[in-house]
C-alpha cells in the first residue's frame, strides 16, 4: 500500500449564523464535524455529497484558507495547522487547488501566461525568463496554444479558463491537487475533456488528487476510493467498485438512486429515504430523520465510522443488515 500523504484527524469547523437564534443561543452550522480521513500517495480520492455537506470547507481547511476549531491534519509528518509562515509557504508548493468557478478564480487584469507564471514568481522558482518559459510549456501541456498566451480571461471559453486554472495549479509541481468541483460549471462535452486531461496529467506528473463533486458519474470516472460526506461527517468510505455495487449506508444508496442513466435495461434503485438534510443535533445519528431503516439506537447514539464486511468503512448502526 502507498504511504499516507494527508492524514486528517478529528477535524472540526463550525460557523455561527448571524441573525438566527435557537433557545437563546446563536445557530451553529457544523460544516466539518470530527472528520477522520487519509489520502494515499498516487491515488484519486473522491469526496461526494449534497451541496452544503462540508466538502468545500474541508478543502479550504486543507489549503489553510480556513482555520479549524479542533483537530489536526498532517502532510506527511507535519501538522499543517502548526506551520510557521515559511513552513506554510513551502507546504503550499506541495498542495495546490483547482477552484470550482474558472472565471472568478482568475485575475481579470492579467493575461493567461501571467496568471500561470504568478506562483513561480511568488515562490522565486527561477529567473523571470525561465519562469515564463515554464508557464508557456504548461499552457501547451493543458491544451492551450502559444497564440493565446497574451489573452485575458474574458477572451476564453469556460473550458479554456479551467485549463488555465489547472496549469496554474501545476506550476509549482505539487504532490497533491485539490480539485473542488472543477467541472460543475462546464457543459457535458467540455466536462469529459477536462476529466480526461486531469487523468492524463496525474499520470504524467505523478499527482495525487482529492476530487470533490456532487456528481457520482464524475466521481466514478476519476476516483480510486470514494468518501461519502453528510452534514460534515464521513458516513462511508470504500473502493469505488465496492461502493457502487454494494453501498452500505442508506445515504449512499439515496445518492446512487438519484444517478441518471442512459441504459434502459439497468434496474432502477429504490429511493429508501425521505425529507431534506438538516442537523439533528448532538444526540443520535445525523441521518435519522431521513432514514427508513431507523431503529431505537439511532435516536440515542451517534454511529462511528468503522470497518464493515471487509469492503470499507461505514457509519451506520445497521450497516450490513439492510
Amino acid at each position: 500500500m502507498s504511504s499516507i500523504l494527508i492524514d486528517i484527524q478529528k477535524l472540526e469547523k463550525k460557523y455561527a449564523l448571524g441573525g438566527g437564534f435557537l433557545q437563546n443561543r446563536p445557530r451553529i452550522v457544523r460544516a466539518v464535524d470530527g472528520v477522520d480521513l487519509q489520502i494515499f500517495e498516487g491515488e484519486t480520492l473522491g469526496l461526494v455529497g449534497e451541496s452544503g455537506c462540508g466538502k468545500s470547507t474541508l478543502a479550504r481547511l486543507l489549503m489553510r484558507l480556513e482555520e479549524p476549531d479542533a483537530g489536526s491534519a498532517y502532510y506527511k509528518d507535519q501538522n499543517i495547522f502548526a506551520l510557521s509562515s515559511d513552513g506554510l509557504k513551502t507546504y503550499r508548493r506541495r498542495v495546490q487547488m483547482i477552484f470550482q468557478d474558472p472565471y472568478s478564480s482568475l485575475n481579470p487584469r492579467k493575461s493567461a501566461i501571467s496568471i500561470i507564471q504568478e506562483p513561480l514568481t511568488i515562490h522565486r522558482m527561477a529567473s523571470r525568463e525561465q519562469n515564463r518559459e515554464r508557464a508557456a510549456q504548461l499552457m501547451t501541456k493543458v491544451g492551450l496554444s502559444q497564440e493565446q498566451a497574451k489573452r485575458y480571461p474574458h477572451e476564453f471559453s469556460g473550458g479554456q479558463r479551467q485549463r488555465i486554472g489547472i496549469a496554474r495549479a501545476l506550476a509549482l509541481q505539487p504532490a497533491l491537487v485539490i480539485a473542488d468541483e472543477p467541472v460543475s460549471a462546464l457543459d457535458a462535452s467540455i466536462q469529459a475533456q477536462i476529466l480526461n486531461l486531469l487523468k492524463d496529467l496525474k499520470k504524467d506528473f505523478g499527482l495525487t488528487y482529492l476530487f470533490i463533486s456532487h456528481d457520482l458519474n464524475v466521481i466514478r470516472h476519476v476516483s480510486d476510493r470514494i468518501a461519502v460526506m453528510y452534514l460534515g461527517r464521513i458516513v462511508e468510505l470504500a473502493d469505488k467498485n465496492d461502493l457502487y455495487s454494494t453501498p452500505l449506508h442508506p445515504y449512499t444508496r439515496m445518492l446512487l438512486s438519484a444517478m441518471p442513466s442512459c441504459d434502459p435495461h439497468k434496474p432502477k434503485r429504490e429511493i429508501a429515504t425521505r425529507g431534506e438534510a438538516w442537523d439533528a443535533g448532538d444526540q443520535g445519528c445525523n441521518f435519522k430523520n431521513r432514514c427508513v431503516y431507523k431503529i431505537a439506537i439511532c435516536d440515542e447514539k451517534q454511529p462511528q465510522l468503522k470497518p464493515c464486511l471487509e469492503r470499507g468503512l461505514c457509519a451506520c448502526h445497521r450497516a450490513g443488515n439492510i
